[in-house]
């Protein structure tokens, strides 16, 4: 969110968008579709290879705009503990995967990285949600930080087309232990990953590992 005079900006970056702070007169390159003029003489500069970020203005409270009003807890949130996973997982069929990509009920765990705590916590993505114990509640909630941590540290996850506010790419791929590694050796067990789709998106877990 962007403070103005006048209202609010709200920018969703997507799965690839990025914003960089450039020369006002730099040239545009491709996918650059949105420039914020600064007194300074700089542009703020929105890029977005996928076209799935947005551009909001809004002179209410942001908080309570439809994007960001029923947003759930980030994983860094001090909300966001073993009591409260255990708790929203109680009586929900669903996958414990899909429920971790519902940002009704947690913000900023996106597939990869869903995947990847998953495996780290020993927890198979098609479990139903309910079963999980406390116990791994509390281990999932560890390992999604320590996840997300890491790869904040390293820059993200370069797959094709993203890169970091600098223009460099994301390193977190050269740690993924399961995510786009189908028909490949587990990296703790030698067992071979596997893949399925939920919810349209990729899966991928190790049979051995995971339980």
């Amino acid at each position: 969110m962007l403070g103005l005079d006048s209202g609010t900006l709200i920018l969703h970056l997507g799965m690839s968008g990025n914003l960089r702070v450039l020369p006002a007169e730099t040239p545009r390159v491709p996918h650059d579709h949105f420039d914020l003029l600064l007194d300074s003489g700089f542009t703020l500069r929105f890029n977005d290879p996928r076209r799935f970020g947005s551009l909001h203005y809004t002179e209410g409270d942001p908080r309570e705009h439809p994007l960001l009003k029923k947003l759930a807890p980030e994983p860094f949130d001090a909300e966001f503990d073993a009591d409260y996973l255990f708790a929203i997982t109680r009586k929900r069929r669903v996958a414990i995967k899909q429920l971790l990509m519902n940002s009704h009920l947690v913000v900023g765990v996106g597939n990869i990285y869903a995947n990847e705590a998953l495996f780290r916590a020993r927890i198979r993505p098609r479990r139903q949600a309910r079963s999980l114990s406390k116990q791994e509640a509390a281990r999932l909630v560890k390992v999604i930080r320590a996840v997300l941590a890491m790869a904040i540290k390293v820059g993200g996850t370069t797959l094709r087309d993203y890169v970091g506010a600098d223009g460099s790419p994301g390193y977190f791929r050269q740690k993924l232990y399961v995510y786009e590694r189908a028909g490949e050796a587990c990296r703790n067990c030698k067992t071979t990953v596997r893949q399925l789709t939920q919810g349209q998106r990729s899966t991928y877990y190790c049979a051995t590992c995971q339980k």
